[in-house]
Order: C-alpha cells, then structure tokens, then sequence
C-alpha cells in the first residue's frame, strides 16, 4: 500500500506538468492559426471553422472585404499607419460581428479579410453590411492624426445556393461570388453588393472571378 501511494505522489507532479505542456502546445496551435498583425483566423483555419457554420446553419452571409485607399495610407503615412489600419479594419469587424453568434473573421492577406456570418433571416444581410460598412470606413488614429480607408465588400447567401454541394464546395462557391460582388463593388467605387442568386461567371481579371454586367442583384450603402 505504501509502494502505491508512492507511485501515485510521484507520478503526480508528472502528470500535472503534462498537463501544462499540453495546455501550451494548445495555445501555440491555436496562436499559429491567428495573422500575428490582425488577431484574426488565417484563411486555412477560417475555411475549416466557416465549412462547419454552413454545415449547421440554413442562412449564412459570405462576406469579402477589400480595402480602398490602403496603398495610399502606406504611401504618405508609412507602413506603420498601413499596419494601424489593418488592425483597426479587424477590430471594426469583430465590433460589427459581435452579436452575430458564430461568426468568423479572418485576413486572407494583405488588405483583404473575410467572415462568415449566420443570419436569423436573409432580411437581415442589408442592415448587417451596412454597419461592417460603416465601422470599418470609419477613422481610426494613428501618432496623433485621424487616419481612413474606404471599403468594397462582397457578400453572398448560403441559401441562395439551388444545389446541395458539400460545405467546403459550398464555401468555395460563395467566396467565388462574394469575390465577383466585391469586384463590383469596386467599380462602382466602394461600398457593398450583393451576389444575389446567380453562378459563378466564366471570365477573371486579375486571376479573380468577375462578374458579367446585369447578373447581381446590387445593394448600395444607405440602400434599405
């Protein structure tokens, strides 16, 4: 009996220690899924954590964002401001998706950034893009000086989809229309559109999809 409870005082602090080690390995894993700059997910672990919320929810927005302006901010205020306004763009999305439960964010790279978003009602996608619009347009401050960046943002819905592809097709596919209403949104010089319920186009510029003139249904910022 004594030889037992020696084993076991023993094997205690050994235990225990495993136990941190592996709360530690968690946290490394967890940190090396997260853009260092951002905070936000990268997008191999947003695609994975996005695939699971179309899995389980009927109404889902797929939302790109492209900076405006970003280049220009890192050409007259310097990288640093360029990093501020990167950090500040995820901070307003997070603020903007904060009471959308199970929403996920992330920086695919450079000044874009993704996020899907869970919707009670497709109804509710307008008012939602409206405020990422908002938030993210907003000024930020950096070394004492008001600093901004405009905004285009893509957004597609799960349930606008007519096929029963697998969730990782199915993010594939709305990531390639969110891209083309993006795209749209841009040209037309900033604020938001809506994919609405089309394919993909065939054609790319920039080795992105674009989309043909007349196939989206478009929202504009401020649209009700």
């Amino acid at each position: 009996m004594n030889a037992l409870l020696h084993t076991l005082s023993a094997a205690g602090p050994l235990a225990a220690g495993w136990g941190v080690h592996g709360l530690w390995m968690r946290r490394r894993l967890t940190a090396a899924r997260r853009d260092p700059l951002s905070g936000l997910w990268t997008r191999e672990a947003f695609e994975s954590r996005a695939a699971r919320v179309l899995a389980r929810r009927p109404h889902v927005a797929v939302v790109l964002v492209d900076l405006d302006g970003f280049k220009a901010v890192n050409d007259d205020h310097g990288h640093a401001a360029a990093d501020a306004a990167i950090r500040a763009t995820a901070s307003s999305m997070t603020d903007a998706l904060s009471e959308s439960l199970g929403a996920v964010a992330a920086r695919l790279g450079g000044d874009e950034f993704a996020a899907v978003i869970p919707l009670a009602h497709p109804i509710a996608l307008p008012w939602l893009l409206n405020g990422l619009h908002g938030e993210i347009t907003a000024p930020f401050r950096h070394a004492g000086r008001d600093l901004s960046v405009g905004a285009s943002i893509g957004a597609a819905l799960s349930s606008d989809l007519t096929s029963q592809a697998r969730p990782a097709e199915a993010l594939a596919l709305l990531l390639r229309l969110a891209d083309e209403a993006m795209y749209a949104a841009k040209r037309a010089g900033g604020g938001w559109h809506y994919a609405g319920a089309t394919a993909p186009a065939a054609g790319t510029t920039a080795g992105r999809r674009t989309g043909r003139p007349g196939t989206h249904t478009t929202y504009r910022k401020g649209a009700a």
